[in-house]
């Protein structure tokens, strides 16, 4: 095996550079006439150290972060964002108001990030405190003034000017009040607290933990913990009578955009929906508010992966003639639904199958931790997933800003969306689950009009698990448009099944396994891979890194990734897979198993490479080849394919296998150790197994990756052991293992082995690795 060689920087942002003018017209479209009012940071503010530095981490203003107009989906020209430097301390669980505070803060980094500022470590028995000041445009007179919060985790207080205007739990849905009310004619006050308990509450945490925010040594599979504001907090003038919401739905089948428009104060007003194509109007109607308005898009364009296309939505409110409230919007036509292909059930998107491969996106960062530093940072990772090839991203156990749906949206990639987990090992009470289930409504609703979000992911490997059939149940109910996938990981970690939703969805590492799909459920792979690399000084705490695999090189991980997409298209899929998420896209703290480090400066695999791969994998789910099969009952021998051995053929001697030359002068032993039964699966009945012509009962094996010939125990291990699927190769049929999928029968040497691509065996070395693994399956030598 080849030394380790230099790891290949190959930087995203390079390549983003490339679209700042883009990106800056989009800002500016989103943006809005509004610039926040926020008074010039003190001197003595600063950000802290980050652990490891992002392309962006030192591009964020400090007065002004995260500019761009948070809510993409429902806009206005008027707004004011109020992130920033607000003043900041922290007190008791149980204290009021401080007298004073003492810090300052940069809004909306939380405070265990470096980019806040303040950078340290928050318990269960602190309560943070943010104040700011700030004044109304005149130019808003006449209108009434909302408050709007992206996201705070997780229990928060608001005043404005000493009066409370509203309390809110929960860490991943936003909230506003009306504070009009409260305001005086000159500089108003705004105070926020919040109580964050994190795994020590009974909420929605995720993979949050309390932990040293410095890198350290362990944390395994959980993260530094997120208190506190993490989203945009802004001021927006609305009218009265006001749009607060639109619920959007494509249907296929009538060419019509279904359109809700929730308002507030809107008694005896009309709305009136309009879809536009460049300019071009294709669809007006109108009807009351809070109800079902279907708006005729004739032949429209239909959103894709491939092909994004978003059509532009306008929404009003009228009083009679009168428009007395606009908002913007977009829309994608789309359908997804699952559906029987070829006799399988599969997810289709628009009415066609189309394998689904992604990554487990779990959106940290170690400069904001779960905020980006910026929009462009934000858009990187999904831009990332785009140059892979992939076509889809899990959202894991976390609920991104509105602005990452609006970047998937339009790059064009469909999304999983967890609903971020309680913590593990515990069985939530009645008012855990209460909020539960309050919080996943208002994520739904917050994000049910983006046309990438395909699947509700209730929950993951039974964490905090409760009442998974009935909670699928409703989540369908309540979002009829998407599949449900009532847990991910139902083979793992004691989780319980529902047995119901759209998936059956398993978790296996490295993988890919043997996920089957049922009569009621498509069969996807909800987490699989885990293959590491550390590339020196891009490691959060150098030495702590751990993977499922580690590789020796980059060369390594690409054999074995690509390995892994390749098994997946030529066994998995055929065998009814439709859906695979690798884990992972970037390194997280001490997980070492991203593409991409967790700084984002190098991608570790080779992206040409991986794009192909999984472009072979989308494209063969369009145009999939015939099932192989071989005839059971007749005796065949198994032939070399690689060039300047196809005389050679699969024989057993003293037990174990090898290839030999067999020729008509052969001897008759000879000729019938290379002659094999071909029979039904023992494990698998859509698989095969080969039991030998002259010692029958005993059958072609892997033990311990050597390929021999033994007599079968009874036992589950051997008959899977003894178990090969056909999968198609040039020239003749590849033998995959049936417990080790995407390992197959090898021959090198003349010794046979059950090898995998990407492997460190010497018997996984790649040269001619395909035509090792390719036979032809002749007629008998020995009838």
């Amino acid at each position: 095996m080849k030394s380790a060689p230099a790891p290949r920087r190959r930087t995203l942002w390079r390549r983003l550079t490339a679209g700042t003018g883009l990106l800056a017209l989009l800002a500016t479209a989103l943006v809005g006439a509004g610039t926040a009012p926020a008074a010039a940071a003190p001197a003595a503010w600063a950000p802290k150290p980050a652990p490891m530095t992002t392309p962006w981490t030192n591009q964020v203003s400090v007065d002004n972060p995260l500019p761009e107009y948070p809510r993409p989906q429902l806009t206005r020209p008027d707004w004011a964002n109020l992130n920033g430097i607000w003043d900041f301390a922290v007190t008791g669980r149980d204290a009021g108001q401080p007298a004073s505070f003492s810090e300052q803060i940069r809004v909306p980094f939380v405070a265990e990030s470096s980019l806040s500022g303040i950078k340290r470590k928050i318990t269960e028995n602190d309560k943070l405190w943010y104040k700011r000041t700030f004044t109304v445009p005149s130019n808003w007179n006449g209108r009434r003034v909302v408050l709007n919060f992206g996201a705070s985790d997780w229990q928060s207080t608001v005043w404005v000017n000493g009066t409370q205007v509203g309390a809110h739990k929960g860490g991943f849905d936003s909230f506003s009040y009306d504070i009009t009310p409260q305001l005086n004619g000159g500089s108003n006050t705004i105070v926020v607290s919040v109580y964050d308990p994190t795994q020590t509450g009974g909420q929605a945490v995720g993979k949050q933990r309390i932990n040293d925010v410095n890198p350290h040594a362990g944390g395994g599979i959980f993260y530094t913990a997120a208190s506190g504001i993490w989203q945009t907090v802004w001021l927006e003038p609305v009218a009265a009578s006001h749009v607060t919401r639109l619920d959007m739905t494509p249907n296929l089948g009538d060419s019509t955009l279904r359109v809700k428009v929730q308002a507030a104060s809107a008694s005896g007003r009309t709305a009136r929906v309009t879809v536009s194509s460049g300019g071009t109007v294709v669809g007006t109607a109108t009807g009351a508010p809070g109800s079902d308005i279907s708006v005729s898009v004739p032949n429209p364009r239909l959103w894709s992966p491939d092909d994004p296309f978003l059509y532009d939505v306008r929404a009003e409110l009228l009083d009679g003639a009168s428009v007395v409230d606009t908002v913007g919007s977009y829309a994608g036509m789309r359908s997804i639904a699952v559906a029987k292909v070829d006799n399988i059930l599969r997810p289709v998107l628009n009415g066609k199958f189309v394998f689904q491969t992604g990554t487990l996106d779990q959106g940290y960062w170690p400069d904001g931790i779960y905020t980006a530093p910026t929009d462009a940072a934000l858009r990187s990772d999904l831009q990332a997933h785009k140059d892979l090839g992939f076509n889809m991203v899990r959202k894991h156990i976390k609920v991104e800003p509105q602005r990452w749906f609006h970047w998937a949206d339009k790059l064009g990639l469909l999304v999983w969306q967890d609903m971020p987990a309680m913590d593990t090992g515990k069985t939530p009470d009645s008012a855990a689950r209460t909020q539960w289930e309050a919080e996943y409504h208002a994520v739904i609703d917050q994000h049910r009009s983006s046309p990438s979000l395909v699947m509700w992911v209730n929950q993951n490997e039974g964490w905090g698990q409760y009442d998974q059939a009935r909670i699928a149940n409703e989540v369908k109910a309540y979002d009829p448009s998407r599949l449900v996938n009532n847990m991910s990981g139902v083979n793992c970690c004691g989780s319980v099944d529902g047995g119901n939703g759209d998936v059956i969805d398993n978790h296996v590492y490295v993988g890919p396994g043997n996920t089957a799909p049922t009569a009621t459920r498509a069969a996807v792979l909800g987490e699989f891979g885990g293959l590491g690399y550390k590339v020196p000084g891009h490691e959060w705490f150098p030495g702590g890194g751990f993977s499922y695999e580690d590789q020796a090189s980059v060369s390594a991980l690409d054999n074995r990734f690509v390995g892994l997409l390749d098994a997946l298209r030529i066994g998995q899929l055929p065998a009814g897979l439709s859906a695979s998420v690798y884990t992972e896209i970037t390194d997280v703290e001490n997980e070492a198993n991203g593409l991409l480090t967790y700084d984002r400066q190098v991608v570790k695999v080779d992206t040409a490479r991986v794009k192909a791969a999984n472009q072979a994998l989308i494209q063969a789910s369009r145009t999939p080849a015939p099932p192989v099969t071989l005839p059971t009952g007749q005796y065949k021998s198994l032939r070399v394919t690689t060039p300047g051995h196809t005389n050679k053929y699969l024989r057993h001697s003293e037990a174990l296998a090898y290839t030999a030359v067999v020729d008509s002068g052969s001897s008759a032993l000879l000729k019938s150790d290379a002659t094999w039964k071909v029979v039904t699966g023992l494990a698998n009945g859509n698989c095969y197994s080969f039991e030998s012509r002259n010692y029958p009962g005993e059958y072609l094996r892997h033990r311990d990756f050597r390929v021999r010939r033994d007599a079968s125990d009874g036992s589950a291990l051997f008959k899977a052991d003894a178990t090969w699927c056909a999968v198609a190769g040039s020239g003749g049929v590849r033998l995959s293992s049936a417990n080790l999928p995407g390992s197959y029968l090898r021959h090198i040497s003349s010794e046979v082995w059950l090898a995998t691509p990407g492997g460190t065996h010497a018997w996984d070395n790649a040269a001619t690795f395909t035509e090792d693994t390719t036979w032809a399956v002749d007629g008998p030598w020995a009838p």
